[in-house]
């Protein structure tokens, strides 16, 4: 793997860095989404944009995994209750993954900046959404047809916000709570995840030492963050929702718009 890494260009100190910066993006994504925002560009100061982007996909897949079996030693996840949706999300990432092989995704990139924002100024504006339970709006069968699928492709052809966009449909389209829609959102993201994963492992792109590196910084945030989601719940996750949403917003703006 040493040599691996040596033969990509990189120091062997590169690693350290790259570690504290997985560990701060596995803490915000499990709060709120948007830990790509901070490994891609750093990754991609390191090594070639494919690698990077290959790469990314294996240390972040180690932090939403590393959440979810959090939630699930706890009774917090449930996965047969949830295998449908599982299901669905993995043959939406897959679906996702081959298409924009050959798909431009311009206009949803250009288009992305706009629902990122509007999911901030959804919890800015209703300050009672995801508060309580309600009742569900779509019944389970077709929420996963109708909104796990879509969201499951579009993390496999594009991906950034696909946790806040997974937590907005759990509360609006199945009542859930802020924090039950963060921890279900989880399970979602970790399998599309580990999907888009597997398209790139066939690519061969992976940079394995500094991909496993990172993971440990992963497995470190996400970890932190999960007992907090639990002991803090809406408090804390409903601010961090809106300024990761806010800063996506910005941060894809600047890079798709200008």
């Amino acid at each position: 793997m040493l040599n691996e890494l040596l033969n990509a260009g990189l120091s062997p100190w590169v690693l350290l860095p790259l570690l504290l910066v997985a560990m701060v993006a596995g803490f915000v994504d499990t709060l709120a989404g948007g830990g790509g925002m901070l490994t891609v560009p750093a990754l991609m100061l390191a090594l070639p944009p494919d690698a990077a982007l290959a790469t990314n996909k294996l240390q972040g897949s180690f932090g939403t995994l590393s959440a979810t079996w959090y939630f699930v030693c706890r009774g917090q996840i449930r996965f047969r209750k949830l295998l449908p949706g599982i299901i669905a999300c993995a043959l939406g990432a897959a679906a996702g993954a081959a298409v924009v092989q050959w798909l431009p995704p311009d206009l949803l990139r250009k288009v992305l900046p706009l629902l990122l924002a509007t999911v901030a100024l959804l919890f800015i504006f209703m300050p009672s959404l995801g508060t309580m339970e309600r009742e569900a709006r779509l019944p389970y069968g077709h929420f996963v047809s109708g909104a796990l699928f879509p969201l499951g492709f579009y993390d496999g052809f594009l991906g950034p916000g696909t946790g806040s966009f997974l937590m907005l449909a759990l509360i609006a389209l199945r009542g859930y709570t802020l924090q039950n829609a963060t921890i279900e959102a989880k399970a979602y993201n970790a399998t599309t995840n580990l999907m888009s994963l597997f398209v790139f492992l066939a690519g061969g792109r992976v940079i394995w030492l500094v991909g496993l590196m990172m993971a440990v910084g992963q497995l470190l945030g996400a970890r932190l963050a999960a007992g907090l989601i639990i002991s803090k719940g809406n408090r804390l996750i409903r601010p961090a929702v809106i300024t990761m949403s806010l800063l996506m917003s910005g941060y894809l703006a600047y890079r798709f718009w200008f």
